[in-house]
């Protein structure tokens, strides 16, 4: 995800509720729901900070834009999910994911950055504190399997050998229509209200951005980074 998919998909929700949708599928590739941030890409900014700040600007920008939707978002997760990919998860109102050897979580300190509150925040809602804190300060990614055993998902769907998206988004379809089924604004009033503590997470006094930015200038942080980069230039 670099900003300009990030900024596409901030105004992709914002579009579809204007035009009237009643709900949204967040959705995916075969085997890979999102990489997350596009590292190659902030590395190529180097030393300009106002870049890297706006970067993440444009991610946590769509990232509020999910969670405060005002219509139910499903994300269907169609692979892999790390970091940024599994925190537009977390965003969502309803998580399903491929069943298989697929990977999901917050692994930022496996590559020497700070996984913030809001976000630390949006992992404890799902999978509860002591799980959640074990998970962040490891930076581990758990299977589809252990992922619906703790929480994390709701619901797993076999894609079948040719990784095949088409049975996990019908299923997110499903999902929406069973909850657009209830009474309008009862469902409405009491889903704002659950889901407020999500829009309050990611405020801007609970990611601090400048923090996090400060963070991802660190020698350990550049040179974590550029391992991992090279790492995926391997396969």
């Amino acid at each position: 995800m670099d900003p300009t998919l990030c900024r596409e998909l901030h105004h992709s929700v914002a579009s579809a509720i204007g035009e009237g949708a009643r709900g949204i599928v967040l959705t995916g590739s075969p085997r890979i729901f999102s990489a997350g941030l596009d590292v190659p890409y902030l590395l190529s900014l180097g030393d300009d900070r106002k870049a890297i700040t706006e970067a993440w600007q444009a991610f946590f920008g769509a990232a509020r834009a999910l969670a405060a939707s005002t219509v139910p978002v499903v994300a269907a997760i169609t692979g892999h999910a790390p970091a940024g990919g599994c925190v537009y998860a977390l965003c969502c109102d309803y998580r399903i994911m491929a069943a298989g050897d697929f990977r999901i979580g917050l692994n930022e300190t496996r590559v020497g950055l700070i996984a913030p509150e809001g976000i630390q925040r949006l992992m404890r809602r799902v999978v509860g504190l002591h799980r959640a804190e074990r998970l962040l300060v490891s930076g581990e990614m758990v299977d589809a399997a252990a992922a619906l055993r703790i929480g994390l998902v709701d619901e797993l769907v076999d894609m079948g050998p040719e990784h095949d998206t088409a049975a996990l988004v019908a299923r997110a379809h499903e999902w929406l229509q069973a909850l657009l089924a209830l009474p309008h604004d009862a469902m409405r009033h009491t889903r704002e209200i659950a889901r407020a503590e999500v829009v309050e997470s990611l405020q801007p006094e609970h990611v601090d951005l400048e923090r996090f930015v400060d963070a991802w200038f660190e020698p350990g942080t550049q040179s974590a980074l550029k391992a991992l980069v090279a790492q995926l230039g391997k396969k």
